[in-house]
């Protein structure tokens, strides 16, 4: 390759390269795997929230996370733990009370605003790459202001998984009591993941630890936030894995809600 000289103004000189860059790699490989991966999620979480059925199976109280908890008047009978008071319109999803909120909590995640930043906006696509805008503004305006209010949205993010926690605990009852089966090992799965994730988070390692001026004076909040340090280097890694749980926790609840299979059961 050859290239001139050039020597602004108050500069060194420097070679003039045409090309955008100089990497040789397949630096364009985890933007497009991340776009081909979230559009799918993405995709499918919004045709099953929308399909407003196959979500409840109510022989072993199996509740999918995506309709979790269930607050319209549509909802199926047994399926609304909390009450169901919000009209069952089409357009609204039967857990209108947590799926904004969840989605608003993984929009402003750190890791997914890396992700969607990266391979969606090409803001940049890759180091040492350009980016695919001309101006860089940063979060300073709207609506990327809106990514500060990710602390916030981890509090409702604790809530949920509450909520999915006692789903959880509550499909361990059967029509003759006690009831164990594949299905309960999937949903405790994914709840065991879903909070891996949400106390990895930034926000939570801050609000543990963040202040403390001494750690040797506070031994508990120092172990509890060297344990969250250690999920933490994790999260990426979580954030991948709790998309999958969550999708193959809802596709099994409507698949033995379909009746396309039986739940494997293991007592009652």
């Amino acid at each position: 390759m050859t290239s001139t000289a050039t020597k602004p103004r108050g500069a060194r000189a420097r070679a003039a390269i045409a090309a955008k860059t100089l990497r040789t790699d397949r630096w364009w490989f985890q933007p497009l795997i991340t776009v081909i991966g979230l559009s799918a999620w993405v995709a499918y979480a919004t045709v099953r929230v929308f399909m407003h059925k196959w979500y409840w199976v109510d022989t072993y109280h199996y509740l999918t996370p995506f309709y979790s908890p269930c607050v319209t008047d549509r909802c199926v009978e047994g399926s609304s733990h909390f009450g169901s008071f919000l009209p069952g319109w089409w357009i609204i999803p039967d857990a209108a009370l947590t799926l904004p909120f969840l989605l608003l909590f993984r929009l402003t995640c750190y890791y997914y605003r890396k992700a969607y930043y990266r391979s969606f906006w090409l803001s940049p696509p890759a180091c040492a790459v350009p980016d695919g805008h001309q101006a860089y503004g940063g979060e300073t305006r709207f609506p990327l202001l809106g990514q500060n209010l990710h602390r916030y949205f981890f509090y409702a993010a604790v809530i949920i998984s509450l909520i999915n926690t006692y789903d959880a605990i509550y499909a361990f009852h059967s029509p003759k009591g006690f009831g164990f089966g594949f299905g309960n090992l999937i949903l405790l799965a994914n709840v065991v993941m879903l909070w891996a994730y949400t106390i990895s988070c930034h926000s939570c390692r801050h609000i543990i630890g963040g202040r403390l001026k001494h750690f040797s004076k506070h031994p508990v909040r120092y172990q509890a936030w060297t344990f969250i340090s250690w999920l933490n280097v994790r999260h990426m890694q979580l954030a991948w894995i709790t998309l999958g749980t969550l999708a193959l926790t809802d596709f099994y609840v409507m698949a033995v809600a379909a009746g396309w299979f039986n739940d494997l059961r293991f007592i009652n």
